[in-house]
Order: C-alpha cells, then sequence, then structure tokens
C-alpha cells in the first residue's frame, strides 16, 4: 500500500516551490500564465494554475511515502469510471497515452479541471436526498470490483495503530496519558461490539472522506472532490459525516440522504450500529494524522491548536461523550 521512499524525496517535496510545480506542469506541454493560487490542503500540495488560451487546472502534488504509484492510479481510474456514468465527481485529465499520474524529478502530480461552488445546506431536505443519490450511484460502481493497492477501513489502522502512535511520541500531556490510555482501550472494545453488532457488513469501494467540505454546490447540483482516501469500507462511512446535531435531527437528516440514497443502491440498516464507531475512530485517526505529519512546517502553522493542553483535554472530553453515544439506541431509519 504504502511506497517507502528516501530521505531526499520527502525533503524535495518540503522544498516544493511555485517554480517546480509550473516547470513540472509545462514538461507535458502546456503553458502557464503566471496565475498562482494555493488550495486548502495539507496532506498534498494543491494548487490552481492559470494556463494561456484554456480554463485555469487545478494540480496535486502528492506527499511521498503515503500511496504508491499503483494505489494512486487506482483511484483515478476509479473517478473517472464514475465520470463515465455522468456522475459528478471531478476525475483527473489523461494525457494523449491516456495516463493521469505524471512525474517530474522527484515529484508525483495530476492535473483536475477547475470547479468551484459553494457548501451544501445539510438542513435542506432536497439538497441531501440529491446527494443520497449520488453517493449512491457512487458505491453501486463501487461494489462492482475491489481496491487492490489501497487499505480497508478498519480499526487495526484507525484506531489501534494510531492510538499506539500517538502514545509512545509525547504528544499526550504526560499527565493524561493514563487518562487516554485506559479511556481508548475501553473505545476499542466498545467499537469491536459496535461491529459485532452490525454483523456480516459488505466492504465495497468507497470515496472514503465524504465530508460537507469535498461537496461543492451549485446551482446544478454538487461536484464531490477529492477521492485521495478513497478505500474499501462500509457503505455508512460516505454517509455518517452528513448527520450532526440532536437526535431528533440526526434522524431526519438520515431519513432524506436514504431517501435519495435507495433510489440507486440498497441500504443496509445494520450499519446503522457504525455510525458513532466510526465517528469515535475518525476522531483518533485525525488526531494522529496531526502527530504523524507535525514535522511538516505547514502542520504547525495550519493547526496551532493541536498538541497544546486544551486541545488534549477537549479531546479526552469528546471521547468521553462517543463512549456514551456508542451505548445509545441506533438511529432509525423508517
Amino acid at each position: 500500500m504504502i511506497k517507502r521512499i528516501d530521505k531526499s524525496t520527502t525533503e524535495a517535496f518540503a522544498q516544493l516551490t511555485p517554480d517546480h510545480m509550473l516547470d513540472a506542469i509545462e514538461s507535458l506541454g502546456l503553458k502557464c500564465d503566471g496565475r498562482f493560487l494555493a488550495l486548502n490542503s495539507y496532506e498534498n500540495r494543491v494548487y490552481q494554475i492559470g494556463i494561456e488560451d484554456q480554463s485555469p487546472l487545478v494540480a496535486k502534488f502528492y506527499r511521498p511515502a503515503r500511496w504508491s504509484d499503483e494505489a494512486i492510479i487506482e483511484e483515478h481510474q476509479f473517478t473517472l469510471a464514475l465520470a463515465a456514468l455522468e456522475i459528478p465527481v471531478i476525475a483527473p485529465d489523461t494525457d494523449n497515452k491516456g495516463e493521469s499520474l505524471h512525474k517530474y524529478g522527484p515529484y508525483r502530480f495530476a492535473l483536475y479541471p477547475c470547479r468551484g461552488g459553494r457548501a451544501p445546506e445539510l438542513d435542506n431536505p432536497e439538497h441531501l436526498e440529491q446527494l443520497g443519490r449520488f453517493i449512491a450511484r457512487i458505491h453501486a460502481e463501487g461494489a462492482t470490483k475491489k481496491f487492490n493497492y489501497r487499505p480497508d477501513l478498519d480499526i487495526d489502522s484507525f484506531v489501534i495503530n494510531a492510538r499506539e502512535f500517538l502514545l509512545t511520541n509525547e504528544f499526550i500531556p504526560i499527565h493524561l496519558i493514563d487518562a487516554y490510555q485506559s479511556l481508548t482501550a475501553d473505545l476499542i472494545k466498545q467499537i469491536e461490539q459496535c461491529f459485532d453488532r452490525a454483523g456480516e457488513v459488505r466492504n465495497i469501494r468507497l470515496h472514503g472522506d465524504c465530508h460537507p467540505g469535498n461537496i461543492l454546490w451549485t446551482d446544478d447540483g454538487p461536484h464531490i472532490v477529492d477521492f485521495d482516501d478513497a478505500r474499501m469500507g462500509p457503505a455508512i462511512q460516505d454517509l455518517w459525516m452528513f448527520l450532526s446535531g440532536d437526535r431528533n435531527y440526526r434522524t431526519a437528516r438520515l431519513s432524506d440522504l436514504l431517501e435519495g440514497y435507495t433510489q440507486f443502491y440498497d441500504f443496509n440498516p445494520a450499519e446503522l450500529h457504525l455510525i458513532e464507531a466510526l465517528r469515535t475512530m475518525r476522531l483518533i485517526h485525525y488526531a494522529a494524522w496531526l502527530a504523524r505529519r507535525w514535522d511538516d512546517p505547514a502542520f504547525p502553522q495550519a493547526f496551532p491548536w493541536f498538541n497544546s493542553l486544551q486541545y488534549w483535554e477537549d479531546q479526552i472530553l469528546t471521547l468521553r461523550e462517543q463512549a456514551v453515544l456508542m451505548n445509545e439506541p441506533v438511529l432509525v431509519w423508517d
């Protein structure tokens, strides 16, 4: 899954400059016009680039040591297949050889069409129903085959390994380590129990990180962007991040989503047992992601609140709340 590379390649990524990016793009025969805008991305480096005599493009330069070439190409092939089905995803451009992943020196990059949009209105039933239809169509295609080079969404990688990294790398204040260690050990047991209650759940190819920030809404409907975290997992992973608020509100929003979703793909109600387990897994995994990237100068600058006493006190409080939520009855879907 992960391609191990030497330190010099990692350092080259840290020193990636606008000149390097423009040279890489022009190596494909395009002519940049000097317009250059950084977009909101930390895992990779993503920029909107002006191109002479045509619309701007979005260039994504991939972080080393995260995905192998095969895993990136597999994601590209998935989104290209979805686009061919007229599902509104943003798939990478391909060259005259049909290739979507390009290399320039130590850098790997892809080019995408530039699309704008606004955030979806999550209290708008029509928005959620339409979103449910498109996610269902993604899942219908996602269920036709498996990823070979991309991972499963599982407890080991998202919780157990993440927890171990946090506990052994001196990120948690020393007087909170025992509380965090004990609490997360109990949470792992609860997460496992949630999966046991769900029973046999089918893993399919997913977007993997389908939160509102990855939906660009226009007058014609949504564009679904950034499949960088695509992986195998249960369908509910691409739905639960649109559900927040109190129980009644979440229940209503779930109904709106599934009203559209079930028009194109069957939904297994047993997966409702996984919502709070997956939310808990994401919280632990996200903290470990920040910790693993803390040597990247962009991360302390963008997330100054991380690695502070207040953050870890709040994190423990939030995880305790998740312990309560995982013991509550699941949401009801009629």
